[in-house]
């Protein structure tokens, strides 16, 4: 099926029984045959679902919606505040980790009709300060990372703490899960607001894919606790986090003496790494 000739309300519903068909245990090729979807979209529309759930599979369509302003009125953002200060929706798989752009669109307008682009949630994100970058640690946006990528990453090839760092504890861990959608950077920091402060975790997968959870004061045990979970029910997962020292907390040394599969690589606090 040539997808270009579809309509984008078609090629959704397509994009979802592709979903749905993956979910069941069909294989890429018996979904490409059974929807007439290439095994590319095919593969594209279930990433988009295991990133960021059932909101993230429709194709974004193009262009600001029509009515929708520039400046999102003071309304509407409190209400992405108070979405991005609880918990994340599950979708039919697994927790969420975080809220992702397409997660809080769902949310508004599943739950309050407010219809909003990611791109201008995206755009919300950044005029408040919560649009944190990933770090160029070994090319994370590539879905098809190789261990020849990893030992030719930009880190991997400095003689810097960072880059025996890198060598030591980050490439070990990753050369370990040969899916890319395993592999996450995240943190937690403090944002300074206009209303107060904004204790942000923060979550990078594949293709630099932005997620968070924000909180009015310090994340305890529990909250990161929440977050490691999420991933880890997707399966095997490596995750390099700066912000947090968790070897002062019995509660997340013990999970993570409990998870085989789960590796937590801390950056240490003093290191300087590229954006």
């Amino acid at each position: 099926m040539t997808i270009k000739h579809l309509s984008p309300e078609l090629l959704n519903e397509c994009r979802k029984q592709a979903v749905q068909l993956r979910l069941d245990g069909h294989t890429v090729a018996v979904v490409s045959q059974q929807t007439g979807l290439s095994a590319p979209t095919v593969s594209a529309a279930w990433k988009a679902f295991r990133e960021g759930g059932w909101a993230a599979v429709p194709v974004k369509p193009r262009g600001r919606l029509k009515g929708q302003a520039k400046v999102l009125g003071a309304d509407v953002q409190a209400l992405l505040w108070q979405a991005l200060y609880q918990e994340p929706q599950d979708n039919l798989l697994h927790p969420a980790p975080g809220w992702s752009s397409a997660g809080l669109a769902e949310w508004l307008t599943r739950h309050h009709g407010v219809v909003l682009s990611q791109r201008a949630i995206e755009h919300w994100w950044e005029a408040q300060g919560l649009k944190h970058k990933p770090w160029k640690l070994n090319h994370l946006e590539n879905s098809r990372l190789t261990n020849s990528h990893l030992a030719n990453s930009h880190l991997a090839t400095q003689r810097s703490q960072e880059g025996r760092w890198f060598r030591s504890a980050v490439a070990p861990a990753f050369t370990r899960l040969k899916d890319a959608d395993q592999r996450w950077q995240g943190g937690v920091r403090r944002v300074d607001h206009p209303s107060g402060s904004v204790y942000q975790i923060y979550l990078h997968g594949p293709r630099g894919r932005l997620l968070m959870r924000c909180f009015k004061k310090p994340p305890e045990a529990q909250d990161y606790l929440a977050v490691f979970d999420a991933l880890n029910s997707s399966g095997a997962a490596a995750l390099v986090f700066h912000g947090a020292l968790f070897s002062a907390s019995p509660e997340v040394t013990d999970w993570l003496a409990r998870q085989p599969a789960f590796w937590l690589v801390p950056v240490p606090a003093d290191f300087t790494l590229p954006i």
